[in-house]
């Protein structure tokens, strides 16, 4: 078994080890943290499949913008004073049926997926998914729309300052 074998492996664990512990957790801002190493395992994944633009942009925009707004909005939220929540026997019911229709669905895909050829899923070889290529073609292709979203997000930026300026 090699290394990359090991790690997929791994990272497979931890990433299905810590969604069981979000679903888990009755405070939810453990169950946040516990989201954040999912995140951080999926991450993993990317870089084994030779995408580091994926895996960069997960951590910056998952981990970091959306998790640090989970935790201010569970922080701002008066937990302590939340209704109490009766689990209905059809809710259970429906719970079960959405579970077992996921698992249809899994095990369609892995059976359809066992009979592709896997020697067109490359590992650590290949140049698909490199940062360089995505620079070369986002910078000569399509350079026009890429300044012309650059203009708009910083249109953008200038509006919400002028917006949230106080007059003095």
């Amino acid at each position: 078994m090699d290394i990359t074998t090991i790690v997929f492996w791994f990272l497979s664990a931890l990433a299905l080890f810590s969604a069981i512990m979000v679903i888990t957790r009755k405070n939810p801002i453990f169950s946040v943290l516990w989201l954040i190493i999912v995140f951080f395992a999926i991450s993993g994944h990317y870089l084994l499949l030779n995408a580091q633009f994926l895996a960069v942009v997960n951590i910056i925009v998952y981990a970091g913008a959306i998790m640090v707004l989970f935790l201010f909005v569970l922080m701002m939220m008066n937990l302590e004073n939340l209704p109490v929540v009766n689990k209905n026997i059809w809710m259970k019911f429906l719970g079960v049926i959405s579970g077992g229709l996921l698992l249809c669905i899994l095990v369609s895909t892995s059976k359809s997926a066992a009979d592709m050829n896997l020697k067109t899923i490359i590992m650590k070889e290949g140049n698909i998914g490199l940062i360089e290529n995505l620079g070369k073609v986002l910078f000569t292709k399509y350079a026009l729309p890429f300044e012309i979203s650059s203009i708009l997000f910083l249109s953008a930026m200038v509006g919400a300052v002028v917006i949230g300026k106080k007059e003095s």
